[in-house]
Formats: C-alpha cells, sequence, structure tokens
C-alpha cells in the first residue's frame, strides 16, 4: 500500500515536472496578460517556458499597477535600457549572486536599504562619499566589522569616550 502511494507521488511529481517544461500556453495567459505581452504573441511558443512564466508573472504585476506605479516602473525602465551592457550584466550578476544568499541574509539586507532609504538626503551622501574615500582594504575591514557584529547578536557599538 506505502508502495503505491510512494508511486503515484513520484509520478505525479514527473508529471508536474514535465508540464513546467512545457511553459504556459498564450491561450491560458488572461486578457489582461496577453494585452500587455501582445509583442510576444508571435514568438511566444519559441520562448523558454522559464521566459514564459516570467513574462506572464510580470504581465500580472503590470495589470495590477496603478497609474502611478506603472509611471515610475517605466521611468526605471528607461533609466536601465540607458545603462552601459557591461554595468546592466554587473548588475544581473550581483542580483543572481543575491539570489543565492540565504532567506536570512537577504532579509537583512532588504531591510538595510530600506533604512539607509529612510535616512535624510545628507546624511546619505555624507555616508556614500565616506564609502568612496574607502580603501578596498578599510572596506574589507568595514565588512568584518559588520559581521562580526551580526554574529555578535546586532549589539550596537560602545558609545564614543569624551
Amino acid at each position: 500500500m506505502k508502495v503505491k502511494i510512494l508511486m503515484a507521488a513520484i509520478a505525479m511529481l514527473c508529471a508536474g515536472a514535465v508540464l513546467a517544461d512545457e511553459g504556459v500556453a498564450w491561450d491560458g495567459l488572461s486578457a489582461e496578460q496577453q494585452q500587455v505581452l501582445q509583442g510576444f504573441a508571435g514568438d511566444w511558443g519559441e520562448l523558454s517556458s522559464e521566459r514564459q512564466e516570467r513574462l506572464s508573472i510580470g504581465a500580472a504585476r503590470w495589470s495590477a499597477m496603478t497609474a502611478a506605479q506603472r509611471h515610475a516602473a517605466r521611468g526605471r525602465f528607461s533609466q536601465w535600457q540607458h545603462l552601459p551592457d557591461g554595468r546592466r550584466q554587473l548588475i544581473r550578476d550581483r542580483y543572481e549572486m543575491y539570489r543565492m544568499l540565504p532567506l536570512a541574509e537577504r532579509r537583512r539586507i532588504r531591510e538595510n536599504y530600506h533604512r539607509f532609504g529612510q535616512l535624510k538626503q545628507e546624511r546619505r551622501r555624507q555616508l556614500r562619499e565616506r564609502y568612496r574615500k574607502m580603501t578596498p582594504e578599510q572596506r574589507k575591514h568595514q565588512r568584518q566589522r559588520q559581521q562580526h557584529r551580526r554574529r555578535a547578536g546586532d549589539r550596537p557599538p560602545p558609545p564614543p569616550r569624551d
């Protein structure tokens, strides 16, 4: 009995993997997704299943955006398109490295990013300038100090002496 259940589960997993390899059928997209992706309609069947999946998810997100969110997204995309190829590749590589990090580390990075964004513009400028002036060795030392603090329970550094 247990063997039959196990075999059925394996068969369902294999079938799911085969279906996942087939991608997303154009007819399986909603009308809104098809409208957003109309430029891909003629070549949809030739796209990889992974690309079809990413595009369908992106089209669903786009359909759910407000006009202001779409305007902001267009602006970001325009900036992306105007980046040199080398810079775009560097961003893709770093994003891939980020995706490989453990969930807790990705969460910490996002929290730090949001915390940095909440700082006043002048303070952000000061921190960027201080970082730019650091030597590679100083940057490495700073990263090591931060890692040590995280391992020590995120205790804040001692207050400066007067």
